[in-house]
């Protein structure tokens, strides 16, 4: 779903990795915009790009040149604070081993990121409360990683990327530890956050599952772009209901 002003712009962007003094070329001159309310994947195979890429525009890594712009701002030149300080209020991140906090319970999981932000344990609560009923897990507040299945955990990390209100949600592989079952739920899940809410998300995967449900895919072939295209994306009716 496009708007005039991208949400997302990478200009340029090339990425050398130096294994063994021997240089690789992991991405070679890319462009994107990426606009919100999009639900876009990068696809390709191993090797081609697309987790590096996400993490470049993730302020994960960084690029050897080229620029990253994120609502007109520039990230590639911060400093190791701002950037850390930039991912916190503006970016929320769903990996593919969910990267949950094995000591806390579901609720706290989801409140983490709120109480680096400063958010009053009131807010924080109802926010972390609001967003795993969201995510059909109301039922599990108190329950640790270890207690959960892999699609309930990778639900909490959904309900994690969000608590902060973030302006997108980058997901790397999110579905490739699920089985058939929970990886369509929580697709599911996260197609309507997107009609719902507006939601941003870009995937990097190889799954057809994911790339079904696209609106936009983005091909990879070693380090290039090989194609760009908007799809219809197999869209369901929202069940969920608008977060506040």
């Amino acid at each position: 779903m496009k708007t005039d002003q991208p949400l997302i712009q990478a200009l340029g962007i090339h990425k050398t990795y130096n294994h063994s003094h021997v240089p690789v070329q992991a991405l070679d001159d890319v462009s994107i915009d990426i606009h919100k309310g999009e639900f876009t994947a990068i696809v390709g195979p191993s090797g081609s790009g697309k987790s590096t890429l996400l993490n470049i525009i993730g302020g994960l890594d960084h690029a050897s040149r080229g620029k990253i712009l994120i609502g007109g701002q520039d990230i590639s030149n911060l400093s190791d604070s701002d950037l850390i300080d930039f991912r916190k209020n503006n970016i929320g991140f769903v990996f593919q081993s969910f990267n949950l906090i094995p000591v806390l319970t579901a609720i706290e999981n989801i409140e983490f990121i709120m109480l680096l932000q400063g958010t009053s344990k009131a807010k924080r609560s109802k926010r972390a409360i609001e967003l795993l009923n969201a995510v059909g897990l109301g039922d599990k507040l108190h329950s640790r990683p270890n207690q959960l299945s892999g699609g309930q955990q990778q639900r909490v990390a959904v309900a994690r990327a969000l608590a902060s209100k973030p302006a997108f949600i980058l997901a790397d592989e999110p579905t490739a530890s699920l089985d058939s079952q929970s990886a369509n739920n929580l697709l599911d899940i996260m197609q309507e956050l997107n009609q719902l809410e507006q939601t941003t998300f870009i995937f990097s995967t190889h799954d057809p599952r994911v790339m079904d449900r696209a609106e936009r895919i983005i091909h990879l072939v070693d380090g290039n772009i090989e194609k760009d295209s908007y799809t219809n994306g197999n869209i369901k009716q929202p069940t969920l209901k608008q977060l506040p």
